[in-house]
């Protein structure tokens, strides 16, 4: 029978990175610059949408949430990564690696959240054009980001809280980093309410949500196609097609992870491969398929650089340009 730990007291261990010494300071030189990747590109779209107000729109509104929850999801992973990878110690306290979990769940829950509600959004606009100012109004604009962001506060913190206890029968975590089923095999006694209450989220945010966005972006399909506009058809195929293929792809990774932890047969470093993309490659796709690949925000993009950047240069420029005049003046006295 496993000893009981008390969470005042005891260091959890995550699972080993396995690398060789050789290759710890580019592990760590790699996991940094990947992290200042993710923030310097969804820094970008965040202040491209702030700072033009020809982008406070409700499309781009629901957009500003996605940058904000991949910084979310990236900051929970990255800085304890290459922290351990430096120090060579895996080890983190219960409370740090509750935090952690927390904010993990809260990323991939509100990735389905958002993207749900930008497939929604496009959805009453080229669905239902006449209504679309009704129905996404500022006021229900509000409301549905509201209501976003408190859905998944409750739903993962509640989940959360069932698997906290005063004392636990393990300090192994079998992942390289915290989450909710790894916390869950650290729990003494039973766990069927916890199980119970994960199904349904899972259910919840996998099956439900992607059923919406598949049932928006088909009904997206149906109608561009039968309007018999030869560059909305490619347009919308082509976006829809991207889009459907990032979320599609974002949810069976997840998925698995989910069915992983729950067989003993299923390969561990898959899953921890698996775990580890789910954090990485989302971060850095959406701000480059979601945000700069949109027309609007590159283009308000460019216009930014062009205002902030190339005003400065010039300003620089002849100031240098009237120094040279004044010598050139105090040479001819």
């Amino acid at each position: 029978m496993d000893s009981n730990f008390s969470i005042y007291t005891t260091s959890l261990t995550l699972e080993s990175l396995e690398l060789p010494p050789s290759n710890i300071f580019p592990a760590f030189i790699f996991g940094t610059l990947t992290y200042c990747t993710i923030l310097f590109l969804n820094m970008t779209v965040l202040l491209t949408i702030a700072l033009n107000q020809k982008l406070y729109k409700p499309m781009y509104i629901l957009l500003f949430n996605l940058p904000l929850n991949d910084m979310v999801g990236a900051s929970a992973f990255f800085p304890q990564l290459v922290s351990s990878i430096l120090s060579q110690n895996r080890s983190i306290t219960y409370s740090a690696c509750f935090v952690q979990a927390f904010l993990t769940h809260m990323y991939g829950a509100g990735a389905f959240l958002i993207l749900s509600a930008m497939a929604y959004d496009r959805y009453v606009a080229i669905c239902c054009p006449l209504k679309y100012n009704t129905l996404m109004s500022p006021n229900n604009l509000l409301k549905i980001i509201i209501i976003m962001w408190i859905l998944n506060f409750t739903s993962i913190g509640s989940l959360l809280a069932l698997n906290y206890r005063k004392e636990i029968c393990s300090t192994q975590i079998v992942d390289i980093f915290c989450n909710n089923p790894s916390l869950m095999k650290l729990v003494c006694g039973d766990t069927k309410v916890n199980n119970y209450y994960g199904l349904f989220v899972t259910a919840f945010f996998e099956g439900m949500l992607l059923l919406i966005v598949v049932f928006t972006y088909v009904q997206i399909l149906i109608t561009v196609i039968t309007k018999r506009q030869s560059d909305a058809k490619s347009k919308a195929i082509q976006t829809c097609g991207t889009h459907l293929i990032v979320f599609l792809c974002f949810e069976f990774t997840t998925l698995f992870l989910f069915i992983a932890h729950r067989l003993e047969s299923a390969p561990q470093n898959l899953r921890r491969a698996l775990g580890a993309s789910a954090l990485i490659f989302p971060p850095i796709l959406n701000p480059l398929i979601y945000g700069l690949k949109t027309r609007e925000i590159r283009q308000n993009l460019i216009f930014l650089f062009h205002k902030k950047v190339l005003p400065t240069k010039q300003k620089n420029k002849t100031k240098h340009s009237e120094k040279t005049i004044a010598v050139r003046n105090i040479w001819k006295q």
